[in-house]
């Protein structure tokens, strides 16, 4: 059975990934801060193992990795998918403690997730696995007012292309998935802000959450000679070529 480690699984895009891999027959360790969501998630196949834990917190990352391959007996992929989308305005109107708090998540957490995967590839037997970034449309063009998050994305590129060479001599790919406007809680808010407003022109157009876990399964089931180094998968009528 391979196997995969899932972080941000609670909800939105991770926990319909996670859903999606378990129907498709893979052993799925799902990380997140809620334990009451994940055992939820979990009470539906014996192939899912909830694991608590905050991606900011490097010894609580490293032990739920020890925990879920220890059961499993080895790590074939990670999905680094946390993150968060702090409140938007201009640079200097956003607060410190909501720029520290994305850079925690969006960038650290995700390097404490991919450090931990990393070392576990290429210390098993077979050695090797694949870590698929999630990054976002923002890591390539920005949403207005949301500095933050984009310089944290951007920044999330810089690693995927490090790991994917860093990884060839230990059989470790790393590819990144670029996911515009699926229908999450996050998506979802800000379409009701925009609406609350009265701005019907700033709420966006979406797809279906279930879309961009299909694409994360097509990554994760290629084969170790092959990868997927970039993908943007996005809803059709979003603003994305042009986004200003």
């Amino acid at each position: 059975m391979k196997t995969i480690l899932i972080t941000g699984a609670s909800s939105g895009i991770g926990q319909a990934t996670a859903e999606l891999f378990l129907q498709a027959g893979w052993q799925v360790g799902l990380l997140a801060r809620r334990r009451d969501a994940l055992e939820q998630i979990a009470a539906h196949s014996p192939a899912a193992m909830p694991l608590v834990a905050d991606v900011t917190d490097r010894a609580a990352v490293d032990a739920a990795f020890a925990q879920f391959i220890g059961a499993a007996g080895r790590l074939d992929v990670l999905f680094n998918n946390a993150g968060l989308f702090t409140q938007q305005g201009l640079i200097d109107e956003i607060a410190i403690e909501d720029w520290q708090a994305s850079v925690d998540v969006n960038l650290t957490g995700m390097f404490f997730c991919a450090r931990a995967a990393f070392a576990a590839m290429r210390a098993q037997a077979p050695m090797g696995g694949r870590i698929i970034n999630n990054g976002s449309i923002a890591a390539h063009v920005p949403r207005p007012g949301s500095v933050a998050y984009t310089a944290t994305k951007h920044a999330v590129t810089g690693l995927t292309r490090s790991l994917s060479l860093d990884g060839r001599p230990f059989d470790i790919a790393c590819g990144q998935i670029d996911i515009g406007n699926a229908l999450t809680p996050m998506v979802d808010a800000l379409n009701d802000k925009a609406r609350a407003t009265g701005r019907e022109e700033d709420v966006q157009p979406t797809m279906a959450v279930a879309d961009a876990a299909a694409s994360v399964l097509h990554m994760a089931s290629l084969p170790p000679e092959a990868n997927v180094q970039f993908m943007t998968v996005m809803a059709t009528k979003m603003p994305y070529i042009g986004r200003g």
